[in-house]
C-alpha cells in the first residue's frame, strides 16, 4: 500500500477508438521522455509510471493531444482527469513550496525604516517612574 502523499504515480491513459494506431503512437511518443515507464493495459489504455516531481498527467495529454492523439471523453474518464489534474497540481506546489519572506520582504522592510521608533507615550516622564 501506497503513502497518502507519494510522489510516484501510476496513472491510466484512454484513447478513443478512431484513428485507430494511437496507443502505438502514444507509447512511441512517451518512450522517448526520461522517467516515464509504459505498459498497454488494453487495447485502447496504457498505463503511465512517473513521479510527480518531473512529470504530470495533465503535461502528458497535452503532448500527446499536440501530437493529434485523441484521448477518451466520456464523462466518468473527464471527472477522473480532472480529479487526478487538481490533486497532482497540489502536490507539485506543496513540494516545491518557497521559503516564507516575513522579515526579508522589501515593501515591509521599506516601511518599517521609515516609520519612527522609540517611546510615543505622550505621558511625560516623570508621570511614567514610579517612585
Amino acid at each position: 500500500m501506497s503513502a497518502p502523499c507519494d510522489v510516484d504515480k501510476l496513472r491510466e491513459i484512454v484513447f478513443h477508438p478512431l484513428p485507430p494506431g494511437q496507443v502505438e503512437r502514444a507509447i512511441e511518443l512517451l518512450d522517448a521522455l526520461p522517467g516515464i515507464e509504459l505498459s498497454r493495459t488494453g487495447p485502447l489504455s496504457l498505463q503511465v509510471a512517473y513521479r510527480v516531481d518531473d512529470h504530470s498527467l495533465q503535461e502528458l495529454e497535452a503532448m500527446l493531444s499536440l501530437h493529434g492523439l485523441h484521448l477518451e471523453a466520456t464523462l466518468l474518464i473527464r471527472v477522473k482527469r480532472a480529479l487526478v489534474h487538481y490533486c497532482e497540481h497540489v502536490q507539485r506546489e506543496n513540494l516545491h513550496k518557497p521559503e516564507v519572506q516575513t522579515k526579508k520582504f522589501k515593501p515591509h522592510v521599506d516601511a518599517w525604516e521609515k516609520h519612527p521608533h522609540g517611546d510615543h507615550d505622550e505621558t511625560p516622564a516623570e508621570w511614567r517612574q514610579y517612585k
